[in-house]
């Protein structure tokens, strides 16, 4: 079976700093409502230039079709080239009560249970890169 890669983010140059900007919204109900155990595996790749401080991606679920977002994944790069990959699945417990965030997950970590209907990223950088600093990140449910 050929699995499907979902462009969260396009490779996108990263030159002066931005605050909140948010990808197009991806839907993945059909995944989701296939496979009861449903896995997400998400893939950052952080090419650097020069310059710069850091850059935080923040991939968020929606479980209202959109209207509001929750962090899932944040992936943080600072100074130097970098691959990182994260996996949320919906077969595990997500702790009672817990309050989400937009654009505030502690960085490199997920929030692992939490699925909804769509993906998108939020994107904040600081400090100003140059020298063809990017930024792709990619997802491949199952």
């Amino acid at each position: 079976m050929i699995q499907n890669i979902l462009p969260l983010l396009a490779p996108t140059p990263i030159t002066t700093a931005v605050t909140g900007v948010v990808t197009g919204e991806i839907p993945i109900g059909a995944w989701a409502s296939e496979n009861p155990a449903f896995y997400l595996a998400i893939k950052a790749d952080f090419t650097y230039g020069s310059g710069g401080t850091n850059v935080t991606a923040y991939v968020q679920t929606s479980l209202d079709e959109g209207v509001t977002w929750a962090d899932i994944a944040s992936f943080q790069f600072t100074t130097a080239s970098a691959s990182r990959v994260s996996a949320l699945t919906t077969f595990v417990a997500l702790a009672a009560a817990v309050v989400t965030t937009d654009g505030a997950l502690t960085a490199n970590t997920i929030l692992n249970g939490l699925l909804g209907d769509r993906l998108r990223v939020k994107l904040t950088t600081t400090g100003t890169y140059a020298g063809g600093t990017s930024l792709k990140i990619t997802a491949m449910p199952r």
